[in-house]
């Protein structure tokens, strides 16, 4: 047995078959260059093993922070003539005032203002105390309207989906308020359209499915497509020029 071993390690060729396999399978691993991460337009960008980094995001959907409203800060001191009532269809508005009778430069901007809420009960007094004012204002929502653009550009601004369609809505309602206001509304487009003009596209892709958000008036991209309309038959003559000039893909609804 001493004499086989020794044989076999003066020659290599002896040596079993299935161990040559295993040593040749067994081979040395290649060596990796290390890939170097650099940015777009530099000296690094140009080397053989660098890998250039993409272009940041632009954020243009991305949700903005909330901030704090006047309208939280008036309703904690106790300055709204409102209460809460519960009601068996719901909870609603109890007013302490009549509506008619408040004054709507003080108020209709501050509830326009909260808009921007999002936690209970401040949007919730917000949101109906909106609806309330513009439901029996009447001939004072027309002077008021310059005031309102800031609260609505703010509310927009927050690209928050649910903010955004509570805001659209706000907006129509607006416009039907009174008479004049949606063409009193058409040199503030500027103000207005630029967020819509992004979120126009924004509908689900469900393919055969049924998309509830529709019945429930939730669906972005179809109640923008709304308000463009609505600004359009309210606005006036102008109305469509100016709304194609923000909104470029815009289509009319009346022309058409």
């Amino acid at each position: 047995m001493v004499a086989e071993k020794k044989t076999l390690t003066k020659y290599p060729e002896k040596m079993p078959k299935k161990r040559t396999k295993l040593l040749a399978q067994q081979s040395l691993p290649a060596h990796q260059p290390h890939t170097l991460v650099s940015e777009g337009f530099t000296v690094k960008a140009m080397m053989k093993n660098s890998v250039v980094r993409g272009p940041p995001t632009a954020g243009a959907f991305r949700e903005r922070p909330t901030k704090p409203t006047a309208f939280r800060k008036f309703y904690e001191r106790g300055d709204f003539p409102i209460a809460l009532e519960h009601d068996s269809k719901g909870n609603k508005i109890a007013w302490k005032v009549e509506i008619e009778k408040l004054d709507y430069h003080h108020y209709l901007p501050l509830f326009f203002d909260g808009l921007c809420e999002m936690t209970f009960p401040y949007e919730f007094f917000a949101r109906q105390g909106v609806h309330d004012m513009l439901e029996h204002g009447g001939s004072k929502i027309l002077p008021v309207i310059p005031q309102l653009i800031i609260p609505i550009k703010n509310a927009l601004n927050l690209r928050n989906r649910q903010v955004i369609c509570v805001t659209l809505k706000v907006i129509q309602h607006l416009v039907l308020s009174a008479e004049m206001v949606g063409e009193a509304l058409v040199p503030y487009y500027r103000q207005i359209l630029p967020i819509l003009n992004i979120f126009k596209n924004m509908n689900v892709n469900s393919g055969d499915g049924i998309e509830y958000s529709q019945q429930k008036r939730e669906n972005v991209g179809d109640l923008i497509q709304e308000t463009l309309g609505t600004l359009e038959r309210y606005g006036g003559e102008d109305a469509f020029i100016n709304i194609k000039y923000m909104v470029p893909t815009y289509e009319s609804c009346l022309l058409n």
